[in-house]
């Protein structure tokens, strides 16, 4: 077995659990001798004011903004064409290999009307697996309920309105508490809610026996179920199935990759998103459901060997899962003797980039260097692109040039 550079496996393990009894007693003394503790105060979000979501002037409506998978789209360069060619070329090459390819994106894709041409990519087999932050997972909701989404910031902001609407803290944060106990994503939780059109709720009875009859053997389920009794109880939910109507759900490239059976994975960070204003929401939860994202995430990019990664228009999420995730990878395949090497990064965003990303890392006096995204994915082994241009013309372009390609290798997703 091959052992990765640097430290040995197995040598000068730390047992981070040594010692921790002392320092928890050594703590429990301190606060004794200062008096009780007292927390920190919290914000009680059960007083904001939330208002329904046809009060929002909302931006964008989703018929009139959605990109047809059909629509022709010129080509702004021959540097352009040249690089879609090789992307378009690599992407082949791994379905026909059956190994994967991963699109992951900031929410301007689906704020684009991106979401017909991710499912069309999605149905035709090319694409295996999509991520989004946060915020695509909201306006890819809000589109397929409201058929609209976002906001004026700076205006809602300063009349204390901003994220306040009730419909999306409510809907999407329930749908992700009800997630975390059937064991779902957070992607998933919200492709089931749309495709489905509505969330089941399970009664009180239920959830009481299972916190008792999964606490000695499946503490996590016992959790998980006693967080959504408590759910249940504080909002009087009433059990059974809670209808959702979602007339624009044909839109909705999370409910196609629920539907596909594809994974969909959302990628949060706590306190970014216009959710977390409404008392609906609940970390454990959310987090839980995150979690099982990011762990299906990494298992995706386990298998990257041969395979493309595509990175539309994210400056922090995609550059950062994708790092931690190819590192543990790495790790398992260094104790396998093969670690990866072989596969193609391609980043797509509006950023002016002047660095040959292919020779080495700019110097941190170098402003290219603070380009998050490059600089993190170039550090990652493989190839990477660097390919400025709109989200809608990369993904317009790419359907074009898999048309009529082979597909995807049967059985395959």
């Amino acid at each position: 077995m091959a052992d990765p550079p640097g430290r040995p496996m197995g040598a000068g393990r730390l047992d981070v659990r040594a010692g921790m009894t002392e320092v928890h007693e050594a703590c429990l003394r301190e606060s004794q001798r200062v008096g009780e503790y007292m927390p920190h105060p919290q914000f009680d979000r059960f007083r904001v004011r939330m208002q329904p979501l046809s009060a929002r002037n909302h931006k964008f409506e989703i018929e009139q903004v959605a990109v047809r998978h059909d629509q022709a789209k010129g080509s702004p360069s021959p540097e352009f064409d040249q690089a879609m060619s090789v992307l378009a070329e690599r992407v082949r090459t791994a379905r026909r290999t059956d190994r994967p390819v991963i699109c992951a994106f900031g929410a301007h894709a689906i704020k684009n009307g991106l979401g017909p041409v991710l499912t069309n990519l999605m149905e035709g087999g090319w694409l295996t697996h999509l991520a989004t932050n946060g915020a695509g997972v909201i306006h890819d909701w809000e589109f397929s309920f409201a058929g609209k989404s976002c906001e004026d910031v700076r205006q809602m902001v300063s009349e204390g309105r901003f994220g306040n609407w009730e419909e999306t803290g409510f809907l999407i944060n329930l749908a992700l508490n009800l997630g975390s106990y059937q064991g779902l994503g957070y992607g998933e939780s919200m492709g089931a809610m749309i495709w489905t059109e509505g969330l089941e709720i399970p009664c009180s009875d239920e959830l009481e026996q299972v916190v008792a009859h999964s606490l000695a053997g499946d503490p996590q389920q016992a959790a998980a179920a006693a967080d959504l009794l408590g759910i249940v109880r504080r909002f009087g939910l009433k059990p059974g199935r809670m209808q959702v109507p979602h007339p624009w759900k044909a839109f909705s490239a999370q409910a196609s990759g629920y539907r596909l059976g594809i994974p969909f994975t959302g990628h949060p960070m706590f306190g970014h998103d216009i959710i977390y204003n409404h008392p609906m929401n609940h970390g454990a939860s959310l987090g839980r459901c995150a979690e099982r994202d990011f762990l299906t995430f990494a298992d995706s990019v386990s298998r990257i060997e041969g395979g493309v990664y595509i990175s539309m228009g994210s400056a922090v999420m995609s550059p950062m899962i994708f790092e931690k995730s190819l590192s543990m990878a790495q790790n398992i395949s260094w104790q396998q003797g093969r670690p990866l090497g072989d596969f193609t990064i391609f980043v797509v965003d509006l950023a002016a980039s002047g660095w040959d990303w292919s020779r080495r890392e700019p110097p941190v006096e170098n402003p290219a260097y603070y380009l998050r995204y490059n600089k993190t994915f170039s550090r990652m082994g493989g190839t990477m692109h660097y390919l400025q241009a709109d989200n809608r013309e990369v993904l317009m372009a790419l359907v074009q040039r898999l048309a009529g390609a082979l597909p995807a290798t049967e059985g395959s997703t």
